[in-house]
């Protein structure tokens, strides 16, 4: 799959080209070249994430969107403008999902973010109305292990009322350790907050690595 497009302006983030490369379903199985930078997208399983992305690249399904939680069984790959890869993880926590997939979810991410060597950096979704559940804290800890650069995105600000945002995201950095100014409010349904976490990528993007020389070479 690949589409086309024209853009302007200040965006950030002008989608040209996008190109679907398939699906990493085991930690050792297939996966493309890693031959450009890739960006992550990390977050449990009903935060939005499918309609994040669809939103940031101005798509309306090129992330899957399911009214099932958990469908997302395999790590997808989006080349985007042939200047970096957009990685799209399995969401997590989801109680409905079998202990079974849960297990094999886990070494799927970990290995994902362990072994990449062109990964420059993850986008953790959170769901700005309530506080980090204990697997997003489990994951911010293992991103905080890693040593890999983070982006908040704080998702669904449209279902709060604006007098309510700014204490909810105080609350958010607080509960999760982060400056305020770190993390993103973001609206699918609105669009808000798009062009600053389409900036923000673009940033984590065309840096540097963020593994050890030798690691990045392996």
């Amino acid at each position: 799959m690949s589409e086309t497009t024209s853009g302007g302006g200040g965006d950030p983030l002008v989608i040209r080209h996008i190109e679907y490369l398939g699906p990493m379903e085991s930690a050792s199985a297939w996966r493309p070249e890693a031959s450009l930078p890739e960006i992550a997208f990390a977050g449990r399983s009903n935060v939005g994430k499918s309609s994040l992305i669809n939103r940031l690249v101005r798509r309306k399904a090129l992330a899957r969107v399911s009214s099932t939680p958990g469908r997302t069984r395999a790590v997808h790959f989006f080349r985007v403008n042939d200047d970096f890869v957009l990685v799209d993880l399995p969401g997590y926590g989801y109680a409905k999902i079998s202990k079974e997939r849960k297990a094999a979810w886990l070494p799927l991410i970990e290995g994902y973010l362990r072994t990449s060597r062109e990964l420059r950096g993850i986008v953790q979704l959170l769901d700005v109305r309530h506080p980090p559940t204990e697997d997003d804290l489990r994951m911010l800890d293992f991103l905080a292990e890693l040593g890999a650069p983070t982006v908040i995105a704080a998702t669904k600000i449209d279902k709060l009322q604006r007098s309510a945002r700014q204490a909810r995201l105080e609350a958010l950095a607080t509960e999760t350790g982060m400056d305020v100014e770190q993390i993103i409010p973001f609206s699918a349904v609105t669009g808000e907050g798009r062009d600053e976490l389409a900036a923000a990528i673009m940033q984590v993007v065309q840096g540097p690595s963020w593994r050890g020389s030798e690691e990045a070479g392996t």
